[in-house]
């Protein structure tokens, strides 16, 4: 969390918005897991929930990023202190856009759960990896409370086991509706389940870049994995 400064008031300042991301981050992992818990127990009132609570993110997101903009231009803070309010600003856009794609999971859950036909396939993988993207955005939001950057490198491990669940639920899938034709809608509601939530994984490992960027003064978005590595450990 920041360091501290002469002024008491500018600390204060800073530790607030640093508490109201952490309270956005929680609010889109709970919305992931009554997400989850509608696509596990096809339950109404959790998907109906997770599209009723998705303004409170936005309003979120409106309110951290207004107060960074205030303290950039009453304070004019320079080199790490800059770095995190500029990390801020794009962590919550990825929390917005995370919490988007919860959204989309609670409508289409929505929508099979209305058809009936939500049984038609087995969905593992799909619980599976919205376990792990629950995980991995609580451990990136970890990493950012402490700055930690080991903790940050092991996010961006961490996704790939998503993409790996994506691909896996991929393949399934196309057996599926090859096999029988009357699980191709659900199928392709499914699908779009999956990738919404190899998306919240994207989201949450950019979350732990900014962490590495706040550290280390380096951007590593698209730094090759190696690279990445060295630039933040080394």
């Amino acid at each position: 969390m920041p360091d501290k400064h002469l002024s008491s008031q500018f600390d204060s300042d800073l530790t607030q918005i640093c508490a109201q991301v952490m309270a956005m981050g929680g609010l889109v992992e709970t919305q992931i897991m009554h997400a989850m818990q509608a696509v596990n127990e096809f339950d109404l009132a959790a998907a109906a929930a997770v599209i009723d609570n998705e303004a409170r993110v936005n309003l979120y997101e409106i309110e951290i990023d207004e107060a960074c903009s205030n303290i950039i231009a009453l304070r004019q803070p320079a080199a790490r202190d800059l770095r995190l309010l500029m990390a801020i600003s794009k962590m919550i856009a990825n929390l917005e856009r995370a919490g988007d794609e919860v959204m989309k999971i609670g409508r289409r859950i929505k929508a099979i759960i209305e058809a009936g036909n939500g049984r038609l396939l087995n969905t593992a993988e799909i619980r599976h990896s919205g376990q792990l993207a629950a995980s991995i955005l609580r451990n990136a939001l970890d990493a950012f409370a402490r700055l930690d950057i080991a903790a940050a490198v092991q996010i961006l491990h961490d996704d790939r086991a998503i993409d790996d669940e994506f691909d896996a639920f991929v393949r399934k899938l196309v057996t599926y509706m090859m096999e029988n034709p009357r699980t191709i809608g659900v199928g392709l509601d499914y699908l779009f389940i999956a990738k919404a939530i190899e998306r919240i994984g994207d989201h949450a490992k950019n979350i732990a870049e900014f962490v590495i960027y706040i550290v280390k003064g380096t951007d590593v978005r698209h730094l090759p994995s190696e690279s990445l590595e060295r630039a933040a450990l080394g």
